[in-house]
């Protein structure tokens, strides 16, 4: 079993910063892809942000040059670094890792239960 949890979420001002962090263990041999989406009340997920294990990155543009994805492949984590955010960034963030099992394996999408952002004055 593959478990994915995250962490880092919280209450911030409009302008402020939050760091998220999400850790993927279990039976993983390695990990294709890790990534963050959101689902703000009343709207659909929309997917914010995606790493490989190459390194590449994906951007939704309502975070571009604000949110910056990075990893640590050592301990399976991803984090998002949230700057300049917005009241509309106000959602359940929720962070995926797409892990290989076996070697004969092509993948598998694990999904955490999500962490709450919540920008306000």
């Amino acid at each position: 079993q593959v478990q994915v949890v995250e962490s880092g979420g919280g209450l911030v001002q409009p302008g402020g910063s939050l760091r998220l962090s999400c850790v993927a263990s279990g039976s993983i041999f390695s990990i294709v892809a890790m990534g963050w989406s959101r689902r703000a009340p009343g709207k659909q997920r929309e997917l914010v942000a995606t790493i490989t294990n190459g390194g590449n990155t994906t951007y939704a543009d309502s975070v571009k040059g604000r949110f910056t994805i990075s990893r640590d492949s050592a301990k399976n984590t991803v984090y998002l670094q949230m700057n300049r955010l917005e009241p509309e960034d106000t959602a359940v963030y929720s962070c995926n890792a797409v892990v290989v099992v076996t070697p004969e394996d092509y993948g598998m999408d694990y999904w955490g239960k999500g962490t709450l952002v919540t920008v306000s004055s």
